[in-house]
C-alpha cells in the first residue's frame, strides 16, 4: 500500500488547516489509520487514529478538541482537520495505514507532509 500525504503549510497560530492522506488500495482493507507527528530532536508521537470499520477514533490530549480524523472509504482518503492551531503543532505529519495479514500486522508510511504554525 502506497500512501501520500498532501495540504501541509504554513499557518498562523489560531489558524485551520486540512490535511489529507491518499491510500493506493482500497481502504476497507486496512483495519486502522493513524496520524503521527514528528518535529526536530522529538519523538515520532501518535496523533490520532481511526479505525477503517466503525469509525471509532482517539486523540493525543493535547489536540483532543481541537483536531478531528476522517476517513472517506469512497475515495481511499483520510483527512486530519486542524483547528485553533499552537506553534507546538510544528511537525511534519506521517500517515499510517496497518493491515492484518494472517496474524501478523503490517505498517504502511507516507513521506511526510510539513505543517509549521507561526506564532
Amino acid at each position: 500500500i502506497q500512501l501520500v500525504e498532501s495540504g501541509g503549510d504554513l499557518v498562523q497560530a489560531g489558524g485551520s488547516l486540512r490535511i489529507s492522506c491518499v491510500a493506493s488500495e482500497s481502504t476497507d482493507s486496512i483495519n486502522i489509520m493513524r496520524w503521527h507527528r514528528q518535529s526536530p530532536g522529538k519523538q515520532r508521537e501518535l496523533v490520532a487514529a481511526i479505525s477503517s470499520a466503525g469509525g471509532s477514533s482517539i486523540y493525543l490530549d493535547s489536540v483532543r478538541g481541537r483536531f478531528a480524523i476522517s476517513l472517506d472509504n469512497s475515495k481511499n482518503t483520510m483527512y486530519l482537520q486542524m483547528n485553533d492551531l499552537k506553534p507546538d503543532d510544528t511537525a511534519v505529519y506521517y500517515c499510517n495505514a496497518v493491515t492484518q495479514w494472517g496474524s501478523d500486522y503490517i505498517d504502511y508510511w507516507g513521506q511526510g507532509t510539513q505543517v509549521t504554525v507561526s506564532s
